[in-house]
């Protein structure tokens, strides 16, 4: 780089390798050194082959982002504002592919637009989708919506699969200006609406890990099934402690025990962890596989693991009353909570009892004096339980003297019927035996990383930092709104958005306001620097407590164990790219997790088109106000065209929307009765329209709240008996319908072949038919527009939709920021959510596209 630099022109690689004297025993790795510099972005080849910087040919590198509708955006390596592609540059390159692009202007909307220079990398070398037949030919449309064009099934490599299927298919040709993808498939996973397949299709999609190697069932077998003595050898003996592990009811990874008792007027705290680095060793298969998945991941009624079930459920589960292998934090805790000192050693211990967060809240919390005991806990365990919410107690109020930020998130859980059906969704409840736990799990993080930095040796942190610039102006305007403020200046601390949260406990609209704020911070993320975590008001913390579900816990434990011994760990990569990769995993479960749970809402809510709720408007957009519901804990959108009969206008100031005539307003927090009309389960979302035109203002809300407010006193929400309707399907030919390659076509012809675009139902809120629905057997095609003729369907707008995707985007981004820094929260959550084409001949190739593109015109 400095050779270039200095140079000032673009250099031939053997001028650059004569200037840095490479002798020919290293040309080969400095000619991979350059490519991979290339591939990077950081260098570019003119069409003479010399190499030059990228920045001073006024190249920009980064990934695209595309869009359902055609269109995307590159989001800058260097995180610049990101710059639109229009549809023609998308047809050369697909969702979340590294290019380099050359600043062409600014659009019409004032944002800078791009054009597309090269192709750095291609992501996509998979793709899972449905497949669908035109005229003989067969493509595949992707599940990820924001790969826009269609993939051509190479012929002869279809598997057999029929339309409608989902099938997972591999990329023979990338897009190009001219040609769509071509892909081979690989794998056909069976029908759309089979019981599981959201599960299947969110794994495929998102790159997880699922199945293990033959390498990792060999390595399973041969595990040990007891600790054995020579195990025990130099560890310290704490099998006489009563240690306890508390769950979840459903739970089967105990990975952290505790045991508590008084000392003086303080406490002795011991956190005991499993010891997944006695059994995981650094390289090896089991080593590369956790390291590879991150994370264990949890979906509704299955976890995909990072550790075989031998590990997980069997020797690094704590199991009562078998000894277990554990590193320990034992620690010493004032009687203002604060950690005096703490000693970290490994241990074999055994836990006296499995526990349950509603058994340790029952006895703790619920029971009245002289009641009988009907918790199930063994009696002589009563006492060091007591401890531990003595320790609770004293963590607790130190946590409210730091100023630990503590968001009251409504979590959800789904509960299902035998035969895989959600049968309701519900709030899940957390008691303050969750709090106990995640204290104590706390303390033993803060404890590592004080341990870490003592003693000077690289590591990762859980880092959180502070709220933007940008995020703070937001918020501070939402609140105006709400008539709140939010302390601290342009520099607020933990403290100010804890005081704020303290103020708003109580309000009606509580849970929104927490959700706006917790909007407004950043993402919590691993980094070998540590910055310290905002939200709970940490200068330093890591994550120590999970190392059966997390790798960054794994990676803790062997430099703790590096210290123990006088040593120092090399985890063999740099530790900033571990940070890069762990967060990234974490991100990607998310994400799958997320697409997991939209589908089964749809699929939840399809059964109850029709029906009327009560709702709080949780997001006001330019193109409409999404609606939280009360009951069923969905969230859908009234698109601004089902609003009234006005001209209505977004004032992004106010988040609001206010009709031009009426002068009709639709801002946060308002309550609004809605009509379900539409579920869209291929793109996971759901349609409602007003059903009422009683608007009740956040004014009105709180005065309902008020002790003299009574029932009766102003009108009630309508209670509407479930009217079950349901559409017709629009018959259209595919050829006729479909737009240019820049827009999503409209959903083909239904064909004997049972091939369908969309599964859609819809209840036309004008005037409902009551043809009966055709179910998901791929027969039933999208309207939002009632009953029209298919050829008079409106053109798609396509300013709209990037608006949508804009504000999509704003949302998604801000939507994890994760304050609780990942200690038994997380897990408490988590585990609650789980129980509960051509060959390669260019003539082929030209032939079958063109026959296609023939087809469609």
């Amino acid at each position: 780089m400095d050779v270039l630099t200095q140079a000032g022109v673009p250099m031939m690689e053997d001028e650059i390798a004569a200037a840095l004297e490479i002798s020919e025993a290293e040309i080969d790795g400095f000619t991979r050194r350059l490519n991979a510099m290339e591939r990077d972005g950081q260098v570019l080849k003119n069409r003479r082959g010399a190499i030059g910087l990228s920045e001073k040919m006024d190249l920009i590198a980064g990934r695209v982002q595309g869009h359902a509708d055609g269109f995307g955006f590159l989001v800058p390596d260097d995180k610049s504002e990101d710059l639109f592609l229009g549809p023609k540059q998308m047809q050369k390159v697909l969702d979340g592919d590294r290019v380099l692009v050359r600043e062409i202007g600014v659009d019409r909307r004032g944002r800078r637009e791009a054009s597309i220079i090269e192709v750095l990398e291609h992501k996509n070398a998979r793709v899972v989708g449905r497949l669908f037949e035109e005229h003989g030919v067969l493509f595949v449309v992707a599940e990820n919506k924001r790969i826009s064009q269609d993939i051509l099934v190479e012929p002869g490599y279809d598997m057999k699969a029929a339309p409608g299927q989902v099938v997972m298919v591999e990329l023979v040709a990338q897009p190009s200006k001219n040609s769509e993808p071509v892909a081979r498939i690989i794998e056909v996973l069976g029908n759309y609406a089979d019981p599981g397949m959201e599960i299947e299709i969110a794994l495929r999609k998102h790159n997880l890990p699922y199945e293990w190697s033959d390498e990792i069932l060999a390595l399973e077998k041969k595990l040990p099934k007891k600790v054995t003595a020579k195990e025990c050898e130099g560890r310290q003996d704490l099998r006489a402690l009563p240690f306890v592990t508390i769950d979840g009811e459903t739970a089967r990874d105990f990975d952290d025990a505790v045991y508590a008792e008084r000392q003086g007027k303080g406490f002795k705290l011991y956190v005991a962890i499993a010891d997944v680095s006695h059994y995981v060793k650094q390289g090896d298969a089991l080593d590369r596989e956790s390291r590879l998945r991150g994370n264990s991941v949890y979906f509704p009624r299955r976890v995909i693991p990072m550790l075989p079930e031998a590990l997980s459920n069997e020797m690094c589960s704590l199991n009562p009353h078998v000894d277990r292998l554990a590193l320990v934090c034992e620690m010493q805790i004032s009687a203002q909570g604060e950690v005096k000192r703490y000693d970290f050693f490994e241990a074999v211990f055994h836990s006296q009892q499995r526990l349950t967060y509603t058994k340790v809240a029952k006895y703790l919390y619920e029971n009245e004096p002289g009641q009988t005991n009907e918790h199930g806990i063994d009696e002589k365990l009563l006492p060091h339980i007591r401890h531990l919410d003595e320790v609770f107690q004293v963590l607790l109020a130190a946590r409210h003297k730091r100023g630990a930020i503590d968001f009251e998130s409504s979590e959800t859980e789904m509960r299902f019927t035998e035969d895989g059906k959600i049968s309701e969704i519900v709030p899940s409840k957390r008691n303050d035996a969750h709090r106990l736990i995640e204290e104590c799990m706390l303390a033993a993080n803060v404890s590592t990383a004080n341990f870490l930095l003592e003693n000077e040796h690289p590591a990762l942190y859980r880092v959180h930092e502070g709220p933007n610039e940008e995020k703070l102006a937001q918020v501070r305007g939402m609140l105006k709104d709400f008539g709140l403020s939010l302390g601290g200046g342009n520099d607020p601390s933990p403290s100010d958005y804890a005081a704020l949260i303290v103020k708003i406990k109580g309000r009606p609209d509580e849970s929104l306001l927490n959700t706006v704020l917790l909007r407004s911070l950043r993402q919590a993320v691993y980094s070998p620097e540590n910055v310290g975590h905002f939200g709970l008001s940490y200068e330093a913390y890591t994550h120590f407590t999970s190392p059966i579900r997390r790798y960054p816990d794994l990676l803790t434990h062997r430099a703790i164990k590096a210290i123990l011994h006088n040593d120092v760990y090399d985890p063999k990569e740099s530790w900033d790219a571990l940070g890069q990769h762990c967060s990234m995993t974490e991100r990607r479960a998310d994400d799958a997790t997320r697409d997991v749970v939209a589908w089964l809402k749809c699929y939840y809510m399809k059964d109850r088109l029709g029906e009327t709720f009560a709702g709080t408007i949780s997001s006001v957009t330019s193109f409409g106000i999404f609606v939280a519901l009360d009951d069923v804990f969905v969230e859908g959108l009234v698109h601004i065209s089902d609003l009234g009969q006005d001209y209505f206008k977004y004032d992004k100031d106010r988040h609001q929307i206010v009709g031009e005539r009426t002068r009709k307003k639709y801002q946060l927090a308002d309550r609004v009765t809605i009509k379900v009309v539409r579920v869209d389960i291929e793109t996971s979302k759901i349609d409602f329209t007003l059903a009422a035109e009683r608007i009740r203002s956040r004014a009105e809300i709180a005065a309902m709240e008020a002790p003299e407010y009574k029932p009766g006193a102003a009108p009630a929400s309508p209670k509407v008996a479930p009217v079950l309707q349901t559409l017709q399907t629009l018959q259209a030919g595919r050829a006729n319908l479909k737009p240019p390659m820049s827009a999503k076509p409209p959903a083909p012809k239904s064909s004997t072949s049972g091939s369908s675009k969309k599964v859609v139902t819809t209840v036309s809120s004008a005037n409902p038919p009551t043809t009966p629905l055709a179910g998901l057997d791929g027969s039933v095609q999208p309207s939002r527009y009632g009953k029209v003729s298919p050829k008079k369907l409106p053109k798609p707008d396509t300013s709209h939709a990037e608006a949508e995707a804009e504000a999509n985007s704003n949302s998604n981004s801000n939507s994890n920021s994760n304050t609780n820094g990942g200690a038994r929260q997380e897990k408490s959550t988590s585990k609650g959510a789980a129980k509960s084409a051509t060959g390669k001949s260019g003539g082929s190739k030209q032939t079958f596209a063109a026959s296609k593109k023939n087809k469609k015109a």
